[in-house]
């Protein structure tokens, strides 16, 4: 097979794979292909050399199919294929209380461990129970608001249609960069985090009770991970604006696709005449009250907790040093950047 036809496969199956372990098996093979060494692939995953040389090997003998390499299955599964379809199902769709839990709203290892004795007659661990649901494609997470005034039909016609057409042109060359763009402020004291203290002991942050913050822009490239980030002192059309302007001039040459809200500055008039301005930069609206189809509130979560939350900061320039850091580190892993934030857009 002619190398520009492995690299459009593995191309593709990349944007396909929502497994982070398979989207790094396919990046060391492509890069290998593109003429990166073993030894720099290995340095560039944070991989050794020797687990980088068997996903080429085993690329080499076995294909595509062959860099699944497996995971042992385990004893034999104490649920059938139906009894496991309803497990996934109740859960999804139902709450304790609906299935004889009183007073109990919020599922838990425990009770889903109740809940399958009583109707199965199978006992399990709740280890085990975790293991089960991580199977059935579960994941331990925090629930989110939903913003009542979504149009949930809008939301359908962006993950269905718009999104999906905007990587296809991507893929085809039509735009040569797809961004995503959001602002956040953050504050010179944010949310206390849960955080590990000694027994009896608990961390005391201290505050001046003030609100004063850093107004951030940010853009995620949606094919590399690269953020682009400016700080300003408050969200103005001519702010939002600059910003742009640093996006233009971080990428010279191409046609690029920004995705973002529907903020106010976002449409002003000048931006609009900005645009008339500079045809290579097109700007495509989210459904109204949709934070959820934006992978840049996944940045400011991450930003929070890794630098923010649980911190003081006594002077107002030591949350840019912050932030900077932050940023700049990321983009030294642009990979943990797909990983956490892109794999699923």
């Amino acid at each position: 097979m002619k190398k520009e036809n492995e690299l459009e496969i593995l191309a593709t199956a990349m944007k396909e794979t929502n497994s982070t372990r398979m989207y790094e098996r396919y990046l060391a093979v492509r890069l290998h292909l593109e003429g990166r060494t073993l030894t720099e692939i290995a340095g560039i995953l944070g991989r050794t050399y020797q687990t980088v040389s068997t996903y080429w090997n085993t690329y080499r003998n076995q294909g595509l199919l062959g860099l699944d390499l497996g995971h042992s299955p385990g004893g034999p599964k104490k649920l059938s294929e139906e009894q496991e379809d309803k497990v996934k199902t109740t859960i999804t769709n139902l709450r304790p209380a609906d299935v004889g839990f009183k007073a109990r709203y919020t599922w838990t290892l425990n009770i889903i461990r109740k809940w399958i004795q009583r109707e199965f007659d199978q006992t399990f661990t709740e280890k085990g129970v975790s293991k089960l649901l991580t199977r059935l494609g579960f994941s331990y997470t925090k629930a989110t608001y939903s913003l009542v005034n979504a149009n949930p039909e809008e939301q359908e016609q962006f993950r269905e249609v718009t999104l999906p057409e905007l990587k296809e042109q991507l893929d085809q060359g039509e735009i040569d960069h797809l961004l995503f763009e959001d602002e956040s402020m953050i504050r010179t004291y944010l949310a206390l985090q849960y955080n590990w203290f000694p027994k009896g002991e608990q961390r005391k942050i201290p505050t001046y009770g003030h609100h004063k913050g850093a107004k951030l822009f940010a853009a995620i490239d949606y094919e590399t991970g690269t953020v682009i980030h400016r700080e300003e002192e408050d969200y103005t059309t001519a702010a939002f604006q600059r910003f742009l302007m640093d996006v233009l001039t971080h990428y010279p040459e191409g046609n690029l696709v920004m995705v973002l809200d529907n903020a106010r500055i976002h449409h002003a008039e000048a931006i609009q005449l900005f645009l008339r301005e500079h045809k290579r930069l097109r700007l495509v609206y989210l459904p109204k009250y949709s934070p959820e189809l934006n992978p840049v509130e996944g940045l400011w979560k991450w930003l929070k907790h890794d630098v923010v939350n649980n911190v003081f900061f006594s002077k107002f320039y030591y949350i840019r040093s912050h932030v900077i850091a932050f940023m700049k580190r990321i983009n030294q892993h642009p990979l943990e950047v797909i990983d956490r934030l892109l794999l699923r857009v």
